[in-house]
């Protein structure tokens, strides 16, 4: 269970709300920065060979049995379920006579992959390809690709495209922290994937895009940087251009956190190409 729960559980409303503003004090989404460069300058980055390490150590127990779940570098004893997310790739895998090919893009070193290994393992024919940082794809070629699993370079994802064949465009917990996300999905989204499923990413009322700093607590990790809020009809419109529509939306297990909601998608292309 973790702290903001603890609080809303024991204490009085009062001191709740008094103890949660503390608790947040240092830790959280900081600033509205005019540019990523700007916000990059205060600080040390997702590349932090400290969260690698962290999120490496994490899953090779998982993958060893000895923890149920991972999240962000943190173990859990209980798998928690994304199940809008599941349901997505379960009715892709579906259509597809149990056939299974996901692009997991920014998927580390397979955490979504591991923590719907059960439901996967029942499927006939599975391919989970994750395109990741130069440092992760070769942590995870080393110690998690199999048969099912695998991981490509940036630079090697028409190579992947092409060999695997993938369905299902995954994208959890990435696209915030991109320089340049609508770029990024501009180029994704031209390989024309059936499916895209989008969760935990952040998003606000406002009619912009805010850049900010994220300050990830210690007991986590130490680290911190940028992370875009987006404006959600900007993001929805832009899948909208490129022919997708919404199957269903979804509240991520991150939450609301001051007045940000974390939230999730699952798109269907309308048209299919020949």
């Amino acid at each position: 269970m973790n702290f903001k729960k603890l609080i809303k559980l024991f204490l009085p409303p009062v001191v709740g709300v008094f103890l949660r503003k503390i608790f947040h004090a240092r830790y959280g989404w900081y600033g509205d920065y005019s540019s990523w460069e700007e916000a990059k300058k205060h600080c040390s980055g997702y590349e932090d060979e400290i969260i690698l390490k962290k999120v490496k150590d994490a899953l090779l127990k998982v993958k060893n049995g000895e923890a149920a779940y991972e999240r962000d570098g943190v173990l859990f004893d209980k798998i928690e379920y994304s199940w809008p997310l599941l349901s997505g790739i379960l009715l892709a895998a579906s259509i597809s006579k149990g056939q299974l090919s996901v692009l997991d893009f920014g998927g580390s070193l397979g955490s979504t992959y591991f923590q719907n290994r059960k439901f996967l393992n029942l499927l006939q024919n599975v391919s989970w390809n994750i395109i990741e940082q130069p440092h992760f794809v070769r942590e995870g070629q080393l110690h998690f690709q199999d048969e099912r699993l695998h991981f490509y370079f940036y630079e090697d994802i028409e190579t992947c495209i092409k060999k695997e064949k993938p369905t299902v465009l995954l994208l959890s917990s990435v696209l915030c922290y991109l320089e340049k996300p609508y770029e990024i999905l501009e180029n994704l989204l031209s390989y024309n994937f059936p499916f895209v499923i989008i969760d935990r990413t952040p998003f606000h009322t406002k009619s912009y895009d805010r850049i900010t700093i994220q300050k990830v607590p210690p007991w986590i990790y130490k680290a911190s940087y940028p992370c875009w809020i987006f404006d959600k009809k900007k993001f929805m419109a832009f899948f909208s251009e490129k022919d997708y529509i919404i199957i269903e939306e979804f509240d991520a297990i991150d939450g609301i956190f001051e007045n940000i909601e974390w939230k999730g998608f699952i798109f269907y292309r309308r048209r299919k190409v020949k």
